[in-house]
């Protein structure tokens, strides 16, 4: 698979992921989680669930990323010796 249809399918999934509709909803354990913060009086605990919410969807991406990142230097390297091939 060339690099261009490889960033293509990427930004393929992107915009759909983008262009999901949002729900309006969340699981039952953290709805759960919330309520009793907020009856004992906790502020915070809201903050600190989007803080972890985030932190779990950030990961996947990072990890995505780096092997985005090794597969385009391995795919720069293949060409370059593919060039110098050609010039000798």
């Amino acid at each position: 698979m060339n690099f261009k249809r490889f960033v293509l399918i990427v930004l393929l999934m992107f915009s759909l992921l983008l262009a999901s509709m949002p729900a309006k909803a969340q699981c039952a354990m953290c709805k759960t989680n919330v309520e009793n913060a907020r009856k004992e009086g906790h502020t915070l605990v809201g903050s600190t669930l989007n803080n972890g919410i985030m932190y779990l969807l950030f990961l996947p991406y990072a990890i995505a990323g780096v092997f985005g990142y090794i597969y385009y230097k391995k795919y720069k390297e293949k060409q370059a010796a593919d060039r110098l091939k050609g010039l000798s």
